[in-house]
């Protein structure tokens, strides 16, 4: 499978199963397009009146080459694979704990309805949460680095726990040879020094949620009595940014329907001085007035293309930033079974609530239909398990064939349902942004190494 398209003057022919890119002229870009359904005479004749003969035949000849060597319309050597990985042990690796369902802001398009996950307030007991590092410890196997989130709701309203967490868990490492990975996510209005200072000690990653502009960030993020949290959490955010010397951190924001200019969200962080950026879609039912909409696609690719150039500018000046949705790893990347099955939720990776529930990921929680078990007992319904163990790109209709599908996994399952009602689905919208941000990843990619 090949995929060819043109972005901000370059045309780019991906080779999807080998994970090749070539930049070629235009001559080259038409003589692949034709290159699997006619033959090299029928090529010839269809673009001599384009380009000069001796161009056509000279590039039909370097695209015969690439085939040969495997880096143009390769095979795809990973389906079988897949029918093997389905039957493999599973390995918990990774568990995001709701060390509290309760926050502080009330933010219009949160998933978790200010913290309570379709349920009640609580705050994650240090009994609980121990359990789930037990469980967490016990069922993974052989694999020495594990992974806790501390996610909320708002983390830090129970920070106290989360200390005694994290010691708990420097403790057990000694005594099972295992290495914890903590992050922590926090909207930043309870953040202060002594956060800091613990966080820069203990947390491998910190995700600061802001969502760009002023105007921007408060009308989506306010606290429940109107008010704006931006003027509050943005010295706090840069303080610990430079703090952490701009790694190990990246401030995460949502653009909807009224801020369709996200891009210019994404450069008020950066100008603000982060260098570590996610800007994502919001996801919502078509009923709520901020959804994403498909006619808004156009303007979102726009918007793209923009950021995209005005990266590599920056780039160019030595002003450069990372946006999590343009890194991309051409060379390496993650292995082939995490390219094809995605996050692992339900599997490698599971949300554990306050009260101790195993849900899929933070996504699921609250929808009992995707109760898997809980701290004390373990895994009871292994049926869930299983089924998202199942769950790969080969297992979506929309991803046997698309381009994308070793860059997205196959996208987010929780999507997949909320809109859907299966997991082996996708959400459209979701799917069209995702390969307009892989497409502007390796242009810039492509352009850069160009200069280098």
């Amino acid at each position: 499978m090949v995929h060819q398209y043109k972005n901000n003057g370059y045309n780019i022919v991906l080779d999807v199963n080998s994970g090749a890119v070539h930049v070629v002229d235009d001559v080259t870009y038409d003589v692949i397009s034709l290159f699997e359904a006619h033959t090299k005479e029928e090529i010839i004749n269809t673009l001599k009146a384009t380009y000069q003969e001796a161009e056509v035949v000279e590039s039909y000849e370097e695209v015969h080459e690439l085939v040969t060597k495997g880096e143009l319309f390769s095979k795809d050597e990973y389906e079988a694979y897949m029918e093997q990985f389905k039957d493999r042990p599973t390995v918990v690796k990774a568990l995001c704990l709701h060390i509290a369902h309760d926050c502080n802001l009330a933010c219009r398009y949160c998933f978790a309805e200010e913290g309570e996950y379709h349920g009640r307030r609580a705050l994650m007991s240090f009994e609980v949460g121990k359990a789930a590092l037990d469980f967490l410890i016990a069922n993974s196997g052989n694999r020495r680095n594990l992974e806790v989130d501390f996610f909320g709701g708002e983390p830090l309203m129970n920070f106290d726990v989360v200390k005694q967490l994290v010691a708990y868990g420097r403790e057990q490492e000694k005594l099972h040879d295992k290495k914890f990975r903590f992050t922590l996510t926090t909207n930043g209005v309870l953040l202060n020094d002594d956060v800091m200072e613990f966080a820069n000690r203990e947390m491998a990653n910190v995700v600061l949620s802001i969502d760009g502009r002023k105007e921007v960030n408060d009308r989506m993020r306010p606290f429940r009595g109107g008010a704006g949290s931006y003027e509050l959490i943005v010295p706090k955010f840069q303080k610990l940014a430079e703090s952490r010397n701009q790694e190990r951190y990246y401030v995460r924001g949502t653009f909807t329907h009224n801020n369709l200019d996200f891009s210019e969200d994404v450069l008020h962080l950066a100008d603000l001085g982060f260098q570590q950026i996610s800007v994502e879609p919001v996801v919502a039912q078509p009923e709520e007035e901020y959804a994403l909409r498909e006619e808004d696609l156009p303007r979102l690719f726009e918007e793209y293309d923009k950021l995209a150039r005005e990266m590599i500018r920056r780039h160019r000046e030595g002003k450069a930033f990372h946006f999590f949705h343009f890194m991309i790893d051409l060379e390496g990347g993650p292995c082939v079974a995490k390219r094809l099955s995605g996050c692992g939720s339900g599997t490698e990776y599971l949300a554990v609530t306050p009260w101790g529930d195993f849900y899929p990921c933070h996504q699921f929680v609250g929808n009992e239909d995707f109760l898997m078990g809980n701290v004390t007992e373990g895994i009871k319904n292994t049926q869930i398990r299983d089924e998202f163990k199942s769950c790969n790109v080969y297992a979506k209709e929309k991803c046997r064939n698309c381009f994308a599908k070793f860059y997205c996994s196959g996208g987010c399952a929780a999507n997949s349902y909320n809109f859907h009602g299966s997991i082996t689905d996708a959400y459209d919208i979701g799917c069209e942004l995702q390969k307009k941000r892989i497409e502007c990843a390796i242009m810039i990619k492509a352009a850069l190494a160009m200069e280098a």
